[in-house]
Parts: C-alpha cells; structure tokens; sequence
C-alpha cells in the first residue's frame, strides 16, 4: 500500500480527507517513513437493509458469516513504507470539512498534536470518531483512532493504534 503514515492514519475515514483550511501541520521530516498500524473491529458493519434484500437468502448468510469471522479475527497489525510530502502534511487530518453531511471539531491542532471529533450521516446511518496525532519528535509519530459506525440495527466500531518512524530523505517509491 502506498500511503503517507499520516493519510494512512485515516485510512477507516478516508472518504472525508479534503484539503486543509484550519489545520496546523505537524513538524516532522519528510522523505522515507514506515508505519505500523494495529486496527481492530467490533460489531458488523452497517449494510442498508434494502441492499442485504436483493442478495438471495445463501449468498446473503456466506456474506454475514464473513463479516463476522473477519470481526473475531481480533487484532490485524500492517506495516509499510510511505513517502510523505509537503502538500500531505497540509491536507492530513482535515477530512469532513467539505462534506454538507460531517461536522468535525477541531480539539488540537499545533506542531505537535492533532486532535479532531467528527461526526457524519449518510444513507441513514451515523460515523463518528476521533483522531489522536503526536509528533514524539520529528522523526517519530504516534498515534490512534476510535471510529464508530451505526445504521440499520448494526454498530462497527473500529479502533487502531500506529507508530511510525523517519527513514531518510530520499523516498524509494516511485
């Protein structure tokens, strides 16, 4: 996967990144950085019940059987390298800004820390979460996400942990 740690970060909110307006970017380096992320999930994920009626009643059960053994896997933990950018460190973590249906609340944002509460509706059902950023030092970043998503007599929640840490200068993806 090619991705910057901090765009990987929100990876489970990814359809709210827009570009920033209120964000104070983060002081770390650029260049080579590797992630490693640690996601885990409760719950399954909120399928609206007119699409769950157009699948007949055997795919429909496989479908459900797993998603549920994909939530009682427990603990899934990725990591990979990235190249992080200028213009990356100034749209991260400035997702639903655009959005008529997404509020976000911006708690911290400095140099150092980024703190941001969303919240959003869509196809009658509800996201919302926070988004915890620090920059231990400039070639050290740490952080997690709580995501909970409702809708149609379901709850998901999803919850991760990342680290990263500053390779070098020179980005080795194209």
């Amino acid at each position: 996967m090619k991705t910057t740690i901090l765009v990987a970060l929100v990876v489970s909110a990814g359809p709210f990144l827009r570009a920033a307006d209120t964000i104070t970017p983060l002081d770390v380096k650029l260049g080579q950085w590797e992630s490693s992320m640690t996601m885990e999930t409760s719950g399954l994920p909120p399928i609206p019940p007119e699409l769950l009626d157009r699948l007949p009643p055997e795919q429909r059960a496989k479908m459900e059987e797993r998603l549920k053994a994909n939530a009682s896997k427990g603990p899934r933990t990725t990591t990979h390298k990235s190249c992080l950018k200028k213009e990356d460190l100034d749209k991260a973590l400035s997702f639903g800004n655009d959005q008529k249906n997404c509020t976000r609340n911006i708690v911290t944002s400095n140099r150092s820390k980024q703190e941001i509460r969303m919240e959003c509706t869509a196809g009658g059902g509800k996201q919302s979460g926070t988004i915890r950023v620090e920059a231990v030092n400039s070639e050290n970043v740490k952080g997690s996400t709580e995501m909970t998503m409702s809708g149609a007599g379901r709850t998901m929640n999803m919850n991760s942990t990342f680290s990263a840490k500053w390779l070098g200068p020179t980005c080795s993806e194209p």
